[in-house]
């Protein structure tokens, strides 16, 4: 809380808050930031070998075994989601699991899941895309930016 915001609240405010602060309890940072590496770290090991299955058992070549790579890797974590696990991994490894394509395949799973009493067009088709909208729209907004600035500094020379 900033000095301006403590200036207002009253004495009896301002002393619980600080009761409030001694108390929190300390978030274990480290612990957070090691789990969340070695799960989002695992979840990439098993797209590479899911990568080479397909580029070295079935003969892909590298740009055909990408694709599969990553429709196997949304199955998983959409099957995963069905049965419970990717939820109970994701609040023991946090960001780890948000981060790969598999946290958007289990945010729109998820939220497919909760909706899908409503019907398929109104809730599986319409709530799956709550977060994912967002996702898409910034990530097309980001993409159009960085080409723009590209072009223009491809067109300046300096690129």
């Amino acid at each position: 809380m900033s000095n301006k915001q403590k200036k207002k609240l009253t004495p009896v405010q301002q002393q619980y808050h600080s009761f409030a602060k001694e108390r929190e309890p300390r978030r274990p940072v480290l612990a957070n930031c090691l789990r969340a590496f070695l799960v989002g770290g695992l979840i990439c090991i098993l797209g590479q070998g899911i990568f080479d299955f397909f580029r070295y058992v079935l003969d892909f070549s590298e740009k055909a075994a990408i694709n599969p790579m990553v429709v196997t890797l949304i199955f998983l974590a959409i099957i995963l989601t069905v049965y419970g696990v990717y939820d109970k991994m994701a609040q023991w490894a946090g960001a780890g699991t948000a981060v790969p394509i598999t946290g958007f395949a289990n945010a729109m799973a998820a939220a497919a899941i909760e909706h899908r009493t409503e019907g398929f067009v109104l809730g599986v088709g319409g709530k799956m895309f709550k977060l994912a909208g967002a996702v898409i729209v910034f990530g097309v907004f980001s993409a159009f930016i960085v080409a723009l600035l590209k072009t223009t500094l491809a067109m300046l020379g300096v690129i």
